[in-house]
């Protein structure tokens, strides 16, 4: 499991396009028949995903977790992009369809993905923390989950907020997790920009159409850098910077929190004018 270390912001001012896109991109999360996870030493954020293609694969402890389980001392968050799946956790089987979310707690030891057709895969965006404590398992669909219109057409981030753990939601210890779809048209997301010094956060991007391309901005309000990204890549942003993107074509996206609240509103929001 490949490890990102914090970085200090006035460092960052220093780097250039390929280290930012070393320190912060996460690529190659997205492959057939694989697992694949990244520790972040962002609140212990762990970033991965899994498509099952042909067989089943399962959640497989890592020796630097130095637990006897995944989730012995941790909690997850699941998110399905895309062909209809299913995730058995200790022997209970939970149909996902795309857009569907599945919380598991601490403790949960046994966890397998597959498909159900492996023309049509799907794809399991995972998000996992530490937790102190156990919260039951759920899942949410999409159309249960608390939908929020933001934005408008003329300023191009017409979308829609679907959130799934939160402190209304699914119940959890530091995960804030949803996802927003932006209406054909729209291309910015998160404008006007936050930062929230609580909490770190990454972004998952996904249907975004072939040769289509994501800026995605990050860096501290008044010195701001971009990275351009692809379909099924995520950016971890610290809790000092920014993390706004604007796509050549519309797309949607998965937002996942950790740190100290469970506070969807809890944000320090910056003025567009006062963006550089």
């Amino acid at each position: 499991m490949k490890i990102l270390h914090s970085v200090h912001p006035d460092d960052f001012k220093t780097y250039q396009t390929d280290l930012i896109r070393e320190r912060f991109l996460l690529s190659g999360l997205v492959k057939p028949d694989e697992l694949n996870c990244v520790y972040t030493h962002y609140d212990r954020m762990i970033v991965g995903a899994v498509q099952p293609v042909s067989k089943t694969i399962n959640l497989e402890n890592y020796s630097n977790l130095r637990a006897d389980f995944f989730l012995q001392r941790r909690e997850i968050g699941i998110i399905n992009v895309a062909g209809d799946g299913e995730v058995i956790a200790d022997g209970k089987t939970y149909q996902l369809n795309k857009m569907d979310c599945l919380y598991l707690g601490k403790g949960v030891e046994n966890v397998s993905f597959s498909s159900k057709n492996s023309t049509q895969a799907a794809v399991f965006y995972l998000l996992s923390c530490p937790a102190h404590t156990q919260y039951p398992t759920r899942l949410m669909t999409n159309n249960e989950a608390v939908k929020v219109k933001a934005g408008d057409s003329l300023n191009a981030n017409e979308r829609v907020i679907n959130k799934y753990i939160h402190a209304d939601g699914i119940q959890s210890c530091q995960l804030v997790v949803g996802l927003t779809i932006l209406a054909p048209g729209s291309v910015w997301n998160t404008m006007p920009s936050h930062v929230h010094d609580r909490r770190m956060e990454a972004y998952f991007y996904f249907d975004l159409e072939a040769g289509q391309k994501i800026f995605h901005y990050m860096g501290e309000p008044d010195a701001t850098r971009h990275i351009l990204v692809d379909n099924y890549e995520a950016v971890v942003s610290p809790p000092w910077s920014i993390h706004s993107g604007s796509g050549t074509s519309n797309y949607s996206f998965i937002w996942g929190m950790a740190g100290e609240n469970l506070d969807y509103s809890d944000m320090d929001v910056v003025a567009i004018k006062d963006i550089r």
